[in-house]
């Protein structure tokens, strides 16, 4: 990477570590600064949000948060722009998340910095991404990047969620809160291996309260989950402030409490915001990653 000075060495600085009742830019005027600066990632800890739903050290979970973002853009030596679709796989038992605008504020501060090549883009993205996930602690998995040039934009063209829709189903809702109590699932009957998915998920940020909107997949081995009552329980978050990830994470663990699956997996797909969108994937057991497409909606 070129810098003002072409004699300094490339120095990955230290992001600031997330602290009690602050949460970065969300909701604040920011400046946009075009110059690379790593130091814009603001890192949250998972751990808090996790002990509010019970969940404890070790969760009964494994997975990934999926982040594309569509506005990554670069000098090259000659001061030409490139740009790319930048995707990313967070290991979701990394200490910390990062702020969403706090990611658009760091891929911003490329607009206008000189790289050597789009590896070094890539290899400075998972580096100081991993250093913030970890933040403060020494990092025992790693961000990874892949960046779509225009002539693989091609092959990110919409894919929907497979599975059997509950939103299919006519029924009543009242409550836009989450509530655990509308799960259930027929125990006395044979296992079950099935899909499900739904696109009504809907959340609010934990900061700005704006409407964050999904759809989601829900597949598992297990009782057989009250179709009914797991859409209604999906639409109960239509009022609930919280991020992407403790959302799919209090949805995992809510199913595997009240409905007591062998196997189970949730993947979310959240519209874009500032040019990024979320998809959160956690699962029961080791498995490959969903395919990093996008929906529609995305």
């Amino acid at each position: 990477m070129s810098s003002n000075n072409p004699s300094q060495p490339h120095i990955i600085n230290s992001s600031q570590p997330h602290k009690n009742g602050e949460l970065g830019e969300l909701g604040k005027a920011s400046s946009y600064i075009t110059t690379y600066s790593p130091g814009l990632l603001f890192p949250i800890e998972r751990a808090p949000t996790r002990l509010r739903m019970g969940i404890k050290a070790t969760p009964s979970f494994l997975g990934a948060d999926l982040w594309t973002a569509y506005e990554l853009s670069w000098l090259n030596m000659r001061g030409k722009p490139e740009v790319c679709i930048a995707r990313l796989i967070v290991p979701c038992e990394s200490t910390h998340i990062v702020e969403s605008k706090s990611l658009k504020l760091y891929l911003n501060s490329f607009n206008s910095t000189r790289f050597e090549s789009k590896e070094i883009v890539k290899k400075t993205i998972e580096q100081d991404l991993t250093q913030a996930i970890w933040s403060g602690t020494s990092p025992r998995g790693q961000v990874f990047a892949h960046l779509l040039t225009p002539q693989e934009f091609n092959t990110h063209l919409p894919h929907e969620l497979e599975g059997l829709s509950l939103d299919r189903l006519d029924l009543e809702c009242s409550i836009y809160q989450p509530e655990p109590s509308l799960l259930s699932a027929n125990f006395d009957e044979q296992p079950v291996l099935e899909s499900l998915k739904s696109d009504l998920l809907k959340s609010n940020c934990l900061v700005t309260s704006q409407p964050d909107w999904a759809s989601v997949q829900i597949s598992y081995y297990g009782p057989q989950i009250d179709q009914a009552g797991l859409l209604r329980y999906i639409v109960s978050f239509r009022d609930h402030n919280e991020f992407h990830e403790p959302c799919v994470e209090r949805i995992f663990n809510d199913i595997w409490t009240r409905c007591k699956p062998a196997e189970l997996s949730v993947f979310a797909c959240f519209t874009r915001r500032g040019g990024v969108d979320i998809s959160p994937f956690r699962t029961s057991k080791p498995q490959a990653l969903p395919k990093h497409h996008r929906t529609a909606r995305q």
